[in-house]
């Protein structure tokens, strides 16, 4: 059998393309590597010099749940995770409930108000931080927990679109059978829809867990009193960074950052299959 010619051509953009993606993973990865790495090391400041730690340990992680007057990670954690779980309930809710109020129910001005969540969703959050705060402020809620459920909750239900994509698969003749045995609009989502869903609420809980967990502007703009025991994980973790601290804390930012992602990556792996199903799910249809 006679080999094919050699497409020299074809064989150098291949090597270009495989170099081109080496070098990407390479830019991606060795930040996060370095960031492992040295939050075994025993030297608490940063060393420029080594990428590996001379001497490895623990005892980043011992001082990072060992509250002193400048880091108290546990109670960071807490704080992040309470408001979070609150996010997560009250987002995934208001999401849901959008897409099956855009999916199935046929009122008169459905379409503008779609039109209009798009239009609003162009613009990027961080250009109403100043009314927010004021407004927050106005009310009593700056620097509370409340304030920032509130804040990380009330835009939610704009997110509604990769929903409704997931929902206007579902098939109309099971609602259709069930307003035919009498139920209401509430009992259709809550009996017949939302068992169908578990992919795009998968999805959408997970989504909705990421943003409070992840965010630090924010955060930071409302719970600016100073007091410590208030912040979440982004806050103490940057604060971590101030020119005064950083040759003192920097391994424990790096030992807090690997504890930031832990639960975040778990829940990943657990939720993948329904993660990647709703995503996908929700892209059949817009």
């Amino acid at each position: 059998m006679e080999k094919k010619p050699i497409n020299t051509k074809q064989l150098v953009k291949d090597i270009f393309r495989h170099v081109f993606i080496v070098l990407m993973v390479a830019v991606w990865l060795v930040p996060i590597v370095w960031l492992v790495v040295t939050s075994f090391s025993a030297y608490d400041g940063r060393d420029m010099t080594n990428f590996f730690p001379k001497e490895w340990s623990l005892i980043q992680y011992q001082k990072l749940f060992t509250p002193d007057t400048v880091a108290n990670f546990p109670a960071w954690f807490m704080n992040t995770f309470k408001v979070a779980c609150a996010c997560c309930v009250i987002s995934t809710l208001f999401t849901l409930m959008v897409a099956y109020a855009t999916s199935f129910c046929d009122f008169k001005s459905r379409k503008p108000l779609m039109n209009l969540a798009v239009i609003l969703n162009l613009f990027p959050g961080v250009l109403s931080m100043i009314a927010v705060y004021f407004i927050l402020k106005a009310l009593g809620l700056t620097n509370t927990h409340l304030g920032l459920v509130l804040v990380y909750s009330a835009a939610s239900g704009l997110g509604y679109l990769i929903a409704k994509g997931f929902f206007d698969t579902v098939p109309r003749a099971l609602c259709e059978a069930a307003k035919l045995d009498g139920a209401s609009q509430a009992r259709t989502f809550i009996s017949v829809i939302i068992p169908l869903s578990k992919p795009i609420i998968v999805y959408t809980i997970i989504s909705s867990f990421l943003v409070p967990w992840m965010d630090f502007v924010y955060a930071k703009m409302i719970m600016n009193s100073g007091i410590s025991d208030m912040w979440t994980v982004s806050i103490g973790l940057y604060n971590m960074l101030d020119k005064s601290l950083i040759n003192t804390y920097f391994s424990q930012f790096c030992a807090g950052g690997v504890l930031v992602s832990i639960p975040i990556s778990i829940l990943f792996v657990i939720m993948q299959k329904f993660y990647v199903e709703g995503i996908t799910g929700g892209a059949v249809k817009g």
